[in-house]
């Protein structure tokens, strides 16, 4: 469902965020990216809906190149694609479902989307995909009226309302306390199973990873240096992955 084709990416500091990476995910994983600080998660994930720009090689989604796509095409294959933010990247004093139907935006004109004219299958869905994350009856409330567990919940719902074929999750709970942690990696994981969405979320939490992904990645300097199942990365892997170095292992 997504390739990286000898995908490299060097920030004009110099700085490589991406060194020659090849990897397929396929439809319906849960992925989880693991490394350092700085290993190349973050440049790795916002490549996948270019909200950073490569130096070279090539993104495919679904066959369609992501990374020459421009003007309708480029916008009709990022709606297929939601994200999730560390910071919820909500409208703060938006109700939580103006920032759920949010997720619609990409479906309609500019100027329907600029007076709030959705229609009432667009309202269903909001509710729908609350409902999904157990917040329906927070539909009213202002997003800043929300402890950040709900917060996040709404990015959540805002990405099945935009009814994302591939999620994308940059540090999703690095904000959150350990009990609230859990109820979003949950959320995430049973969207994930239920609904079949490609699903790569970045992680720093090694026990997390374990408990969640199906599949690891982890990076190291840019450099792809992990790949394969989650019962294969041992305490030896994660080791490696954070302290080895840097030497290509896959276990596919």
């Amino acid at each position: 469902m997504i390739e990286f084709k000898n995908v490299s990416k060097t920030y004009p500091n110099g700085v490589v965020g991406l060194n020659n990476v090849n990897v397929t995910i396929n439809e319906g994983e849960l992925v989880v990216i693991v490394g350092l600080s700085g290993a190349g998660k973050s440049t790795f994930l916002r490549s996948i809906n270019r909200l950073n720009e490569i130096s070279s090689g090539e993104i495919l989604i679904n066959g369609n190149s992501i990374t020459k796509a421009k003007g309708k095409e480029l916008r009709v294959l990022r709606r297929d694609i939601g994200m999730i933010f560390q910071n919820f990247n909500l409208v703060k004093r938006s109700t939580v479902l103006k920032n759920v139907l949010a997720g619609r935006v990409g479906y309609h004109s500019t100027l329907r989307t600029l007076v709030g004219m959705f229609p009432k299958e667009d309202l269903e869905l909001a509710f729908e995909s609350l409902k999904k994350v157990g917040i329906e009856q927070k539909a009213y409330m202002r997003a800043d009226q929300l402890s950040g567990g709900q917060q996040q919940r709404v990015a959540i719902a805002r990405t099945l309302a935009q009814q994302s074929k591939v999620l994308l999750a940059d540090e999703p709970i690095a904000s959150l306390d350990p009990v609230t942690t859990i109820q979003v990696m949950d959320d995430i994981a049973r969207i994930n199973k239920e609904m079949n969405i490609t699903t790569i979320v970045n992680l720093h939490h090694v026990d997390l990873a374990k408990k969640y992904a199906t599949r690891i990645l982890g990076f190291r300097e840019g450099k792809l240096v992990f790949d394969g199942p989650v019962e294969k990365a041992t305490d030896e892997i994660f080791d490696f992955i954070y302290n080895g170095k840097t030497e290509e292992i896959s276990e596919n």
